[in-house]
């Protein structure tokens, strides 16, 4: 038997919408998109980067990065407009000002 595609009813949401909605109706969006950025570091910037980063964290829309090797700390140094624009653009919103490599 084929089943029948049956439009979906006005009053219902996708579970994505849902999501998204609570996230708004309680005000967790930024500490969302802020924990996700962390969370997504090593996948956003490579196994290369990742194996050299320490802690990592957000505070006061500012990025703490610890980065075990000297050499490519004052690499991403001179990239940092560059990895602000990346991370903000994966999620989807300005939840970056700055990132600072310690």
């Amino acid at each position: 038997m084929k089943k029948e595609h049956t439009a979906r009813r006005a009053d219902t949401y996708t579970l994505k919408e849902a999501i998204s909605e609570l996230l708004n109706a309680y005000k967790l969006r930024g500490k969302f998109n802020e924990t996700y950025l962390v969370a997504s570091w090593s996948r956003i910037m490579g196994t290369a980067i990742a194996n050299r980063t320490g802690r990592i964290y957000i505070s006061n829309r500012k990025l703490f990065v610890q980065i075990t090797s000297a050499p490519l700390k004052n690499e991403l140094a001179m990239s940092k407009s560059k990895i602000i624009e990346i991370l903000n653009r994966e999620a989807r919103e300005d939840v970056l000002d700055d990132v600072i490599f310690i």
